[in-house]
């Protein structure tokens, strides 16, 4: 069985994040970028349901600039067997990268696509759930565990009520959350042996999707500044302020 890890080159989680001055976007000039968090625990998981025997073969998954290829190969370094690399320079939407992964999927015929629930920077958590749609496989999201049965997949989901586990027929799109695996860290040997391994570049057209994005973003800016707080001197002075100045009672 191959599994598909879609994968997407973030700004690094540590370094905190600044708004351009012409409040078009972020700042990604000089900026350090890694793997979205998820999507590291998303290859993980691919590696280590191929080292149980159960995947065949791993392939890792990126749409966006020429770059994304060093997240490529840090997948790679991770475990990945290859890599595909969808260049363009269009700034891509949720509905756009599930194109852009039907098409492959239907090129490459995985039995799972594995992927994080959302990525740090546009926190859609919207792509697993469209290229389930386009595919029409089952899907289950937020897993915290995943185990493969025959033709089965048992998933056990976190939602807002506790855990859910359920069962699904593969072929499936699953995405994944914080508690399913620890990613390993890549071993300098590993980081050598990805350079070897293949990496195929392909572009939207030659997927035959456009990618021509539908949202526009008129303006992003800072959050406002948190207030200092205030001590008061009494419980009728504090309902006084909460009633009065915060009108929240």
């Amino acid at each position: 069985m191959k599994v598909l890890v879609p994968i997407k080159r973030v700004i690094d989680a540590n370094v905190k994040v600044r708004v351009k001055a012409d409040e078009s976007g972020v700042e990604l000039t000089n900026v350090k970028m890694a793997m979205n968090p998820f999507c590291e625990i998303a290859v993980e998981e691919a590696v280590r349901l191929k080292e149980a025997g159960t995947a065949s073969e791993v392939i890792v998954v990126a749409a966006g600039i020429a770059q994304s290829q060093e997240t490529l190969r840090t997948g790679l370094a991770m475990g990945a067997d290859r890599a595909i690399l969808i260049q363009t320079d269009t700034p891509l939407e949720p509905l756009a990268v599930a194109k852009l992964l039907k098409a492959v999927v239907d090129k490459e015929e995985p039995g799972l696509l594995l992927l994080g629930k959302q990525a740090i920077d546009g926190d859609n958590n919207q792509t697993a759930q469209m290229v389930s749609a386009l595919l029409g496989w089952s899907q289950a999201t937020f897993a915290s565990k995943v185990a493969v049965d025959g033709d089965k997949l048992n998933v056990t989901r976190e939602v807002d009520g506790g855990l859910e586990n359920v069962n699904l027929n593969m072929p499936a799109v699953v995405s994944v959350d914080l508690r399913l695996n620890e990613p390993r860290y890549a071993s300098l040997p590993n980081i050598m042996k990805a350079k070897k391994k293949p990496l195929e570049t392909v572009t939207p057209e030659d997927l035959g999707v456009d990618v021509t994005p539908r949202v526009e973003t008129v303006k992003v800016s800072e959050p406002p500044a948190r207030q200092a707080g205030v001590k008061v001197a009494s419980v009728a002075e504090l309902v006084e302020k909460l009633k009065n100045e915060a009108k929240v009672i």
